[in-house]
Protein backbone atom coordinates (compact mmCIF):
# COMPACT_ATOMS: atom_id res chain seq x y z
CA UNK A 1 0.00 0.00 0.00
CA UNK A 2 1.18 3.54 -0.43
CA UNK A 3 -0.62 6.56 0.40
CA UNK A 4 -0.38 10.43 -0.93
CA UNK A 5 -1.48 13.59 0.02
CA UNK A 6 -2.51 16.61 -2.38
CA UNK A 7 -3.08 19.77 -1.88
CA UNK A 8 -4.77 22.79 -4.78
CA UNK A 9 -5.17 26.37 -4.36
CA UNK A 10 -6.96 28.70 -6.81
CA UNK A 11 -8.38 32.28 -6.92
CA UNK A 12 -11.84 32.81 -7.11
CA UNK A 13 -13.60 35.56 -9.85
CA UNK A 14 -16.63 36.42 -11.15
CA UNK A 15 -17.78 35.03 -14.04
CA UNK A 16 -16.64 32.10 -14.33
CA UNK A 17 -17.92 28.50 -14.18
CA UNK A 18 -16.98 27.07 -10.79
CA UNK A 19 -15.68 23.66 -11.07
CA UNK A 20 -15.64 21.15 -7.90
CA UNK A 21 -14.90 17.16 -8.15
CA UNK A 22 -16.16 17.14 -11.89
CA UNK A 23 -19.30 18.83 -11.86
CA UNK A 24 -20.44 22.90 -12.45
CA UNK A 25 -21.61 24.29 -8.83
CA UNK A 26 -23.77 26.91 -8.93
CA UNK A 27 -21.95 30.45 -7.88
CA UNK A 28 -21.19 34.17 -8.48
CA UNK A 29 -17.93 33.01 -8.54
CA UNK A 30 -15.40 30.62 -10.32
CA UNK A 31 -12.18 29.59 -10.13
CA UNK A 32 -9.37 30.98 -12.26
CA UNK A 33 -6.43 28.65 -13.67
CA UNK A 34 -4.78 27.27 -16.68
CA UNK A 35 -7.46 24.16 -17.37
CA UNK A 36 -11.08 24.38 -15.23
CA UNK A 37 -9.53 24.95 -12.29
CA UNK A 38 -11.16 22.10 -10.58
CA UNK A 39 -9.36 22.30 -7.02
CA UNK A 40 -10.57 19.24 -5.85
CA UNK A 41 -9.64 17.05 -8.68
CA UNK A 42 -6.32 18.78 -9.09
CA UNK A 43 -5.72 18.39 -5.60
CA UNK A 44 -6.88 14.51 -5.78
CA UNK A 45 -4.14 14.43 -8.69
CA UNK A 46 -1.39 15.50 -6.90
CA UNK A 47 -2.27 13.18 -4.29
CA UNK A 48 -2.40 9.83 -6.44
CA UNK A 49 0.85 11.23 -8.01
CA UNK A 50 2.55 12.04 -4.70
CA UNK A 51 1.35 8.22 -3.64
CA UNK A 52 3.33 6.73 -6.71
CA UNK A 53 5.89 9.02 -6.31
CA UNK A 54 6.08 10.49 -9.52
CA UNK A 55 6.10 14.42 -9.21
CA UNK A 56 2.60 16.44 -9.23
CA UNK A 57 0.04 17.85 -11.24
CA UNK A 58 2.39 20.49 -12.46
CA UNK A 59 5.05 18.15 -13.88
CA UNK A 60 2.89 16.19 -15.90
CA UNK A 61 0.43 19.16 -16.78
CA UNK A 62 2.55 22.33 -16.83
CA UNK A 63 0.43 25.98 -17.30
CA UNK A 64 3.05 26.46 -20.26
CA UNK A 65 1.38 23.55 -22.22
CA UNK A 66 -1.04 25.40 -24.81
CA UNK A 67 -2.91 22.38 -25.71
CA UNK A 68 -4.48 21.56 -22.54
CA UNK A 69 -5.70 25.31 -22.07
CA UNK A 70 -9.02 25.01 -20.71
CA UNK A 71 -8.88 21.09 -20.43
CA UNK A 72 -11.55 19.52 -18.03
CA UNK A 73 -9.79 18.53 -15.37
CA UNK A 74 -11.79 15.19 -15.44
CA UNK A 75 -9.19 14.31 -18.49
CA UNK A 76 -6.77 14.78 -16.14
CA UNK A 77 -7.50 12.96 -13.28
CA UNK A 78 -8.09 10.27 -16.10
CA UNK A 79 -4.34 10.33 -17.32
CA UNK A 80 -2.98 10.39 -13.48
CA UNK A 81 -5.26 6.96 -13.01
CA UNK A 82 -3.94 5.50 -16.12
CA UNK A 83 -0.08 6.41 -14.44
CA UNK A 84 -1.74 4.67 -11.33
CA UNK A 85 -2.74 1.72 -13.27
CA UNK A 86 0.77 1.20 -15.25
CA UNK A 87 2.20 0.65 -12.09
CA UNK A 88 -0.25 -1.68 -10.88
CA UNK A 89 -2.13 0.08 -8.20
CA UNK A 90 -5.93 0.60 -7.59
CA UNK A 91 -7.59 3.09 -5.14
CA UNK A 92 -8.13 2.04 -1.74
CA UNK A 93 -9.71 5.44 -0.62
CA UNK A 94 -9.96 8.64 -1.38
CA UNK A 95 -10.44 11.28 1.84
CA UNK A 96 -10.61 14.78 0.42
CA UNK A 97 -11.59 18.47 1.98
CA UNK A 98 -12.93 21.80 0.25
CA UNK A 99 -12.22 24.73 2.19
CA UNK A 100 -14.42 27.82 0.71
CA UNK A 101 -16.71 30.13 2.46
CA UNK A 102 -19.16 30.34 -0.39
CA UNK A 103 -21.03 28.52 -1.76
CA UNK A 104 -22.62 25.70 0.03
CA UNK A 105 -21.34 22.73 -1.66
CA UNK A 106 -23.18 20.13 0.70
CA UNK A 107 -25.80 19.42 -1.41
CA UNK A 108 -23.57 19.07 -4.54
CA UNK A 109 -21.02 16.08 -2.61
CA UNK A 110 -23.06 12.80 -4.04
CA UNK A 111 -22.68 13.95 -7.14
CA UNK A 112 -19.24 14.63 -6.50
CA UNK A 113 -18.16 11.09 -5.41
CA UNK A 114 -20.12 9.35 -7.65
CA UNK A 115 -17.86 11.38 -10.67
CA UNK A 116 -14.88 10.76 -8.90
CA UNK A 117 -15.35 7.14 -8.04
CA UNK A 118 -16.05 6.39 -11.69
CA UNK A 119 -12.78 8.05 -12.97
CA UNK A 120 -10.73 6.07 -10.44
CA UNK A 121 -12.55 2.65 -10.85
CA UNK A 122 -13.77 2.93 -7.22
CA UNK A 123 -17.26 2.55 -5.35
CA UNK A 124 -18.33 6.00 -4.23
CA UNK A 125 -18.35 4.08 -0.43
CA UNK A 126 -14.31 4.36 -0.48
CA UNK A 127 -14.44 8.34 -1.89
CA UNK A 128 -15.18 11.02 0.66
CA UNK A 129 -16.06 14.44 0.24
CA UNK A 130 -16.24 16.70 3.00
CA UNK A 131 -16.35 21.12 3.25
CA UNK A 132 -15.22 23.51 5.56
CA UNK A 133 -15.11 27.31 5.59
CA UNK A 134 -12.22 29.39 6.79
CA UNK A 135 -14.58 31.23 9.67
CA UNK A 136 -14.45 34.00 6.88
CA UNK A 137 -10.90 35.10 7.61
CA UNK A 138 -7.91 34.94 5.10
CA UNK A 139 -8.38 35.20 1.61
CA UNK A 140 -11.01 32.28 1.59
CA UNK A 141 -12.83 34.22 3.89
CA UNK A 142 -13.24 36.80 1.79
CA UNK A 143 -14.16 34.65 -0.84
CA UNK A 144 -10.91 35.63 -3.19
CA UNK A 145 -10.03 31.65 -3.33
CA UNK A 146 -10.83 28.00 -2.70
CA UNK A 147 -8.61 25.05 -1.28
CA UNK A 148 -8.42 21.49 -1.09
CA UNK A 149 -7.11 19.03 0.29
CA UNK A 150 -6.97 15.11 -0.23
CA UNK A 151 -5.21 12.26 0.96
CA UNK A 152 -5.74 8.41 -1.02
CA UNK A 153 -4.65 5.25 -0.17
CA UNK A 154 -3.30 3.46 -3.33
CA UNK A 155 -3.10 -0.68 -2.92
CA UNK A 156 -0.97 -2.95 -5.18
Amino acid sequence: MRIGFGFDVHQLAEGRDFWLGGIKVPSAKGAVGHSDADVLLHAICDAILGALALGDIGKHFPDTDQSIKGIDSKILLSKVISLMDEKGYSIGNIDATLCLQQPKIMPYVPQMCEVIAEICKASTEDVSVKATTNEKMGFIGREEGVTAYAVVLLKK
